[in-house]
């Protein structure tokens, strides 16, 4: 099998962004592929490597995004790649519930050994984050023998039926696709940056008050967060707030998800972001950066709550294929073996230290907040804590022009988000912030001649 050479780690523009050739390919975009399909940037990838995406038209990309938390390990990671064309040359599929293979029962293993937790557990995998969600939901009605679900203001939870009723914003995830499924119950969250001084078990008193008068602990089967919310603006509860809601749950025979499909895999600067406070979890749902790449989910959890449903109840033509289980071995062991762990809290480190000092000459940046390679910024009005997602896009888009990759979050789409993969150098990764600062000043010099 060939072996590609590295992608060279220096930003490169070669031609205005979007190029000619990424501009040829976004027409046929257009005529193919249905519109309700969006990208964030117009260029067109044809190879990636450490912290750089190449473009059609030979411009080379920094990388803040990792296709949305997924190459936490790196793009084209060279032990998944070795895995891959291995299982790739042995067979590409039999589908798990029909003749099954080692390479599913070894993940599983994987999950049951890292997750948080020593307790006897079981593992089933799945395709995409919502559809690990949505069988989370399922096990856990099996367990409970109830049906209410609670979620949380501002949560993210994925775009099928039951999991877009579960996930708060309305556009462009929900608006227009309803009728959402039925019985999912949303409660405040803890949000520091707006609460004030409320503390994260105030918080939690405040989420179960509302669950407990208007749901009832008889009748859920489960209460479902993010540790740290993705898409909702990467929002990190107050300490205490994760701990408060376990124990109520444990106290209710209600089953505890963490929902840890952006969390998870080292991302946060702990192995799972439920770690940090010694939070156990009944149920743990993870995706993204579980296989390097490839389409791959989980839900790990309790043996008792796990064995719930039926035999056959769980499943899917595609669940664990043998490619993405490959591929996930692999990545784990690049996390385990590189201290990539160890390099997310590096990662973090540089970044809040960047963004805090870039937060004191400039007071749009209203907070800096995350873990790990998992770091935010809310923009607002100066003096307020208005939101301000003008701003936002204005930066992320100044950004791009300049070759680095940003995304945008949050409820009010006034937060940039950073998810670096592990693989980035330090040199590349503050080449990426330089461009960020030199996109705020543009923005200020914009905003001051109008």
């Amino acid at each position: 099998m060939s072996v590609r050479p590295p992608v060279v780690q220096k930003r490169h523009l070669a031609t205005e962004l979007p190029g000619p050739r990424s501009r040829e390919l976004m027409a046929r975009k257009h005529a193919a592929v249905a519109a309700g399909v969006g990208t964030t940037m117009p260029v067109f990838a044809v190879e990636a490597g450490g912290g750089i995406v190449v473009d059609v038209d030979g411009n080379s990309l920094i990388d803040l995004g990792s296709g949305i938390a997924v190459t936490t390990v790196g793009n084209s990671a060279p032990r998944v790649v070795a895995a891959v064309q291995d299982q790739v040359a042995a067979f590409t599929h039999t589908c798990f519930m029909v003749t099954p293979y080692e390479g599913y029962v070894a993940v599983a293993e994987a999950l049951n050994r890292l997750t948080p937790g020593d307790h006897d557990k079981r593992t089933a995998l799945f395709n995409s984050g919502a559809e690990a969600v949505e069988n989370a939901v399922k096990i856990a009605r099996a367990h409970t023998k109830r049906q209410a679900v609670v979620v949380f203001d501002h949560a993210y939870h994925g775009r099928t039926n039951l999991t877009m009723a579960m996930t708060a914003k309305s556009m462009p995830y929900k608006h227009g696709f309803g009728p959402f499924a039925s019985e999912v119950y949303r409660a405040p969250l803890s949000y520091p940056f707006r609460d004030g001084d409320l503390d994260g078990a105030t918080a939690a008193a405040r989420a179960l008050d509302v669950v407990e008068k208007q749901v009832g602990a008889a009748n859920l089967a489960a209460i479902v967060i993010e540790p740290v919310q993705g898409e909702g603006g990467f929002i990190e509860p107050a300490s205490g707030f994760l701990p408060a809601l376990a124990a109520w749950c444990r106290a209710n025979d209600v089953v505890f998800v963490a929902d840890e499909v952006q969390t998870g895999f080292a991302r946060t600067g702990d192995l799972f972001a439920c770690d940090h406070e010694g939070v156990v979890p009944d149920l743990i749902v993870t995706a993204k950066g579980i296989a390097g790449g490839l389409p791959l989910s989980a839900v790990t959890g309790r043996a008792e709550i796990m064995d719930a449903a039926h035999v056959a109840g769980l499943g899917g033509t595609y669940g664990g294929n043998p490619l993405a289980c490959a591929a996930a071995l692999a990545a784990i062991e690049t996390i385990e073996a590189e201290g990539l762990v160890e390099r997310a809290r590096e990662v973090g480190t540089l970044m809040t230290e960047r963004l805090r000092a870039l937060q004191a000459r400039d007071d749009r940046l209203g907070d800096v907040r995350g873990r790990g390679a998992m770091i935010a910024v809310e923009l607002v009005r100066p003096g307020t804590t208005d939101p301000d997602p003008d701003l936002a896009k204005a930066v992320a888009s100044a950004a791009h022009a300049e070759g680095v990759i940003v995304l945008t979050c949050g409820t009010y789409g006034n937060v940039l988000r950073f998810l670096p993969p592990l693989a980035i150098g330090d040199d590349l990764l503050g080449e990426g912030l330089d461009v960020l600062e030199a996109a705020f000043a543009a923005a200020a010099r914009s905003e001051a001649t109008r």
